[in-house]
This record gives structure tokens, C-alpha cells and sequence, in this order.
């Protein structure tokens, strides 16, 4: 490669990036500006936003004070530096509000929201330190303190005390905003007149109890409120009349039976769609297969009310090394950092990089702290079992089932449950199916499909029950796919005759069982009470687990630590090379949330859910052993397990 083509390609890139940015003069600010004037006593010529050349309030000022006032309306970057400062991280002094470029590139996608007239919605993945909760707490204060009047906002993180931090943010700006461009607003949000001494002290900038509460605060001659709540208390923040909600670190939120983002969502869903209105879902990546995750996908794939916003490593200008030899550096790079170079970096922010991967043990370490793409966010800082790219991969087969609805028989249990057993269509089923029965299904010796079962609870919040079909085909080069699945929750030994008369329907399908809950309700010494023998008297292909010393063993998989193990490598493979056809996308997020434990255990994420994902493992791990043809009801088994 000719180096001195590099040279004069990276001297270009290194010009491209020496931006000019001046929001006092409006150089490089965001918005349609017109180069004017504004007078000696004012800022000379500046780059003025055309809105606010149509403001009368603008065209009357006769005062500097005015001036500004009015520019404050049409300028959010002029009035950061203006009316608000922050705690500088490096000096720790109190500095003017400078936007540096990740807060502008945030800033023009929610103005230009504004400006359109449309509600604000935007879903931030954040890279470290460079000021997206700040940028955005202070884009609200804007609102309530320049723009509108009672206009209620909401801060909100996984624990009260990080959404404190955050109003925090807030209180500073308040205590140091300039009392002469301070305008204080009547009832009907209309400026007030001058007002004497002990009125001004009463409505100088500042936040003040609102009756009694804790959690809200109300900034002084604005009548806006601010309240700040915690994942942890959804009911705190139920029914509050928010204009605005920032709602911070979600990636982190934990989800339970007993709360979830989801629900945190809909309790503030006071919030209308219209104009005036914001919401801004932000946090730095937690692995993959959370509820941000999951809305960061919709919002990507423009399923969502909110716009994306990634900003990568070298979007922040602090990330930059100049570099003194550049040759040096060229042939110290590896095929990622040239890569690097291939997306248009300088080698100024390629040398950062390069140097900056030594503070890490692994460069998935560097990723996840500072990632390029934000797919590289996600799949780096989890610690998850299936690598997202192969679970996207595995995604792209799914789809909406052909049919939803429920199996039928003569009877709920015993021998008529599999008589007369057929699919009955219902919006409100829970039986998704995407291929019906081959019409030779039951000339298969019940070899062609398996049907794998993962006992969950009865109650409404519990784990769920699942069935899941799988069409294996009759070869062992045969690629299995999902079929069928059931998910619900019902009474357990209705549960096992549910999923007896699916496997029926699937021309008497495999049946493999997860059993440790059943044998845990069974009575001791009475073989009667364990369910999966009562069905084994009337469905002969049901699996059995190989005996001790010649002897049948019980019916069902019994999941211990062993085979859970084995269960779940089979499956990393089929995921891994990409051997079998998924079509439910609910099964996909749960691959994405099984993790690692730090004990060497594998499970679901707390607060999600395994129950697809097992069944799924179940049916691969018998898939040995389902050539085998079954020699008995109660008492015989297939060997292989």
C-alpha cells in the first residue's frame, strides 16, 4: 500500500474533524440560521436562529437583557452557555454548558422533533462519559424554564438515588441561573410585571417543597414540577400529570413477576402523544434480551414511537491521540483497528484506540467499554451463552404463526382426551402454530415429530408451561424446525394431557417431558399418582429415562444439573451451526437473556424466562434415542439417556 496515499487521506480526515463551534456567535449550532447583526451591545454578527428573527419580542428588544430573553426561546445551545452551568469533571469548577458533539448530534434529533411539531421520543444507547443524562436533564430545564409553564416532568432510574444525582444536575443550574434573564410566569403562564423585592426573593430561580412531598420539588414563579421515582416504587410515579419523563439506566432495571419496565411504562402512561411533550429512554448496554434491548431493536427497525441514538467511541472528541509517526503506528495496527480506518477514522482516533485496548484484558472488554457499533454495545457487556450474531441469524427465520388456537379431544383427561383430538382456531389461544401436520405424519411410527415440555407454574405471575413441536424428519441430515408451540398456564395434570393430545395430533409425536416438578407431586409408593403413568397407559410414544442395573426407568427427562448441562450444549451447537429453523422470536430473546452464572451455572437472566428455550433443548437432547422403537406403557422405556 502507498503510505503517502494514507498521509494525504488522514491529513483530510484530521481537517474534517477540526469543527468550528461557537453557540454564542451560532457557529456549527443546530437549525436553519441567517448571518445578522445584532449590535455592539449585544453579540455582533451571529449565525441567528430564523425563527427568532420572526419573534416580535426579538424585533422590539431594546435592551441587551430582552435580547436575550428572547433568543433563550429559539436557542437551547445560546442558552445553555448563557443560563446554565455544570460541575467540569476535570478542574471540578462550575463552567458555562458548552455542548461538545455526542450532545449535539442528541440535541438535533430532539429539536428537530420539537421544531416539526411532534412528540419527543427517543431511545439513547449511551458510550461512556460524555454527557447524555446531563445533556438531556438540561434540555428539559430548558422546557420548564424558558419554554412552557406547568410542564411536570418525571426522572427516573433503578434506584431513587441516581435519579437524585441526576435532579441534582438541576439544582445546580437552578442556584446559578442569572437572575435578570429569569422570567416569571402568572397562572395562565403569561410573564409577570415587575414585582417588588420580597416577591422576587419568594420566585428567584430555585426549587421549593410542594406540598409535603418528597419526591417533588417545584421550580420557584414556574409552576412546574419535578419528581424523581425509582423502578423499585412503580406506584410512587402512578397517575402524576408528566408533560416530560427521563427515564435513565433502564438496560439496568430489574424485571420480576412483581415489576417490570413494561409496567413502569405503562404507569406513566399519563404522558400524551402530542406536541410539548418528551420521552427519553437512555442507558449504557447490559448485555442482550433485556426490555431496552428489545425497544432498542423495535426503534431500529422503525417498529417504535422513539428514534435510535448510538453514540460510538469516536464520535467524542476527547478520544484522540495525536500521533507522531504515523507509519509506526500503521504497521502496529491488527485487522480490526485497520478496519477501523476502512469506516473513515483518522489515525488520531485509531492510536487512541490502539493504545487504550492495553488497559483491558481482552479486546471484548475495550467493546463493551467503548464500543464501535452498538451491536458491539450489547453482545459485549453481557455475559450471555448464545452470541447475539448467531441469535440473529437464528431470528431471521421467524414469523407470525399460520394459526393461533387450542387442541381438542372427547375428554380433558384419561383415554377420551385422545380420542377425537383436533385444532380448533381462536384468536385467544395459546397454541401458535406454523405448520399443520403432514398429511403422512401418522404413517411415521411417531419418528418424524418431537414435542418438548417445560413445566412451569399455575398462577398468572409464574414461570410459564411450554410445548413446543418440533419436525425432526426421518433422516439424521434433516434440518429439525418449530412447528408448534403452546404457552400457558394451567393445572399441571391437565398440562400433561394437553400436551399428550398435541403429540397425538402430531401423528403421535415423541413426547419428552421435563418431570422434576411432577415427581415431586407424586405420592411415595403409589405409582398411580405420578400423571405421565396415567397418560403412558393410553400414549405408548412417550420418552422414559434409562433404568438402574436392566430396569425401566420413569417417564419424563429428569433435569439435574448433568443433564441440564448436556441438554443446553446441544442446543449451543444447533444455535452455533445453525441446525435448526426457529420461527418464534419470543424464543430468540430468551436465548439472549440465558447467562453465565459466576458458579458455573447456567439460567435466565432474573426477570426473564427459560421455558422456550428448554424445550428446545429437551427435544435435542432425545433426539438419540427416538429411533428406538417403544416396547411398553407403564414400565417400558427408551434407551439412550
Amino acid at each position: 500500500m502507498d503510505f503517502r496515499k494514507i498521509t494525504r487521506e488522514d491529513d483530510r480526515r484530521r481537517k474534517r474533524l477540526e469543527v468550528d463551534y461557537d453557540p454564542v456567535k451560532g457557529i456549527g449550532c443546530y437549525g436553519r440560521r441567517v448571518k445578522t447583526d445584532t449590535g455592539e451591545k449585544r453579540d455582533g454578527v451571529c449565525m441567528l436562529p430564523a425563527s427568532l428573527l420572526e419573534d416580535k419580542a426579538y424585533r422590539s428588544a431594546r435592551s441587551r437583557t430582552a435580547y436575550v430573553k428572547a433568543r433563550c426561546r429559539h436557542d437551547f445551545e445560546y442558552w445553555a452557555v448563557t443560563c446554565a452551568r455544570i460541575k467540569d469533571k476535570i478542574s471540578g469548577r462550575d463552567i458555562p454548558f458548552r455542548l461538545n458533539a455526542p450532545q449535539r448530534k442528541l440535541l438535533g434529533v430532539m429539536e428537530r422533533m420539537r421544531q416539526e411539531g411532534k412528540p419527543v421520543r427517543v431511545i439513547l444507547l449511551k458510550a461512556r462519559q460524555w454527557g447524555g443524562s446531563t445533556l438531556v436533564q438540561i434540555y428539559m430545564a430548558w422546557w420548564q424554564t424558558v419554554l412552557y409553564t406547568n410542564c411536570h416532568s418525571l426522572i427516573c432510574s433503578q434506584v431513587k438515588d441516581t435519579s437524585a444525582t441526576i435532579r441534582g444536575m438541576y439544582t445546580k443550574l437552578l442556584a446559578g441561573y442569572p437572575e435578570e434573564y429569569w422570567e416569571e410566569t402568572d397562572a395562565d403562564g403569561k410573564p409577570k410585571k415587575k414585582a417588588g423585592t420580597a416577591a422576587k426573593k419568594k420566585n428567584a430561580p430555585r426549587f421549593r417543597s410542594w406540598e409535603g412531598a418528597l419526591n417533588v420539588r417545584e421550580i420557584a414563579g414556574r409552576n412546574c414540577h419535578v419528581t424523581i421515582g425509582s423502578i423499585e416504587n412503580q406506584e410512587a410515579v402512578r397517575g402524576g400529570d408528566y408533560a416530560m419523563a427521563h427515564l435513565s439506566e433502564v438496560a439496568f432495571w430489574r424485571d420480576t413477576t412483581r415489576r417490570s419496565p413494561d409496567d413502569f411504562i405503562r404507569a406513566i402512561g399519563g404522558i400524551h402523544n402530542g406536541a410539548g411533550t418528551l420521552l427519553v429512554m437512555e442507558s449504557t448496554a447490559n448485555g442482550t434480551g433485556s426490555f431496552f434491548h428489545r425497544e432498542w431493536q423495535r426503534a431500529v427497525a422503525g417498529e417504535s414511537d422513539k428514534e435510535a441514538v448510538f453514540v460510538a467511541w469516536h464520535e467524542i472528541e476527547i478520544y484522540r491521540t495525536r500521533v507522531p509517526d504515523r507509519r509506526a503506528l500503521w504497521e502496529s495496527l491488527d485487522d480490526y483497528e485497520r478496519g477501523l480506518w476502512a469506516q473513515g477514522l483518522s489515525l488520531d482516533q485509531i492510536s487512541w484506540y490502539h493504545h487504550k485496548r492495553r488497559e483491558y484484558a481482552t479486546h471484548a472488554q475495550m467493546k463493551a467499554e467503548f464500543p464501535t457499533t452498538a451491536m458491539e454495545a450489547f453482545v459485549h457487556s453481557g455475559s450471555g451463552v448464545f452470541g447475539q450474531e448467531l441469535v440473529e441469524r437464528l431470528r431471521e427465520s421467524c414469523e407470525e404463526p399460520m394459526a393461533v388456537g387450542e387442541i381438542t379431544g372427547r375428554g380433558l383427561t384419561g383415554a377420551a382426551a385422545l380420542r377425537g383430538v383436533k385444532f380448533l382456531p381462536d384468536s385467544r389461544g395459546a397454541l401458535k402454530v406454523w405448520e399443520m401436520p403432514a398429511e403422512n405424519a401418522g404413517e411415521c411410527a411417531g419418528q418424524r415429530y418431537v414435542v418438548g415440555v417445560d413445566i412451569g407454574g399455575v398462577s398468572d405471575g409464574a414461570d410459564w408451561s411450554v410445548i413446543t413441536v418440533m419436525d425432526c424428519g426421518l433422516t439424521d441430515d434433516y434440518i429439525p424446525r418449530v412447528v408448534a408451540c403452546w404457552r400457558g398456564h394451567i393445572d399441571h395434570d391437565l398440562l400433561g394431557w394437553k400436551c399428550a393430545q398435541i403429540a397425538r395430533w402430531y401423528g403421535d409425536a415423541l413426547l419428552v417431558v421435563e418431570s422434576n416438578t411432577l415427581e415431586s407431586e407424586r405420592t411415595d409408593g403409589d405409582p398411580s399418582t405420578y400423571i405421565l403413568n396415567r397418560i403412558g397407559e393410553h400414549y405408548r410414544n412417550l420418552y422414559h429415562r434409562a433404568g438402574v442395573d436392566g430396569k425401566p426407568g420413569l417417564p419424563g427427562f429428569h433435569m439435574n444439573r448433568a443433564t441440564k448441562t448436556w441438554a443446553i450444549t446441544e442446543l449451543v451447537g444447533r444455535v452455533r451451526e445453525g441446525t435448526y429453523v426457529e420461527r418464534d422470536t419470543l424464543a430468540c430473546n430468551e436465548l439472549l437473556t440465558y447467562e453465565r452464572l459466576p458458579n458455573g451455572t447456567m439460567a435466565a437472566r432474573q426477570g426473564c424466562h427459560d421455558d422456550l428455550l428448554m424445550t428446545r433443548a429437551l427435544i435435542f437432547a432425545a433426539l438419540p434415542s427416538r429411533r428406538v422403537t417403544p416396547i411398553g406403557r407403564i414400565g417400558g422405556y427408551i434407551a439412550g439417556l
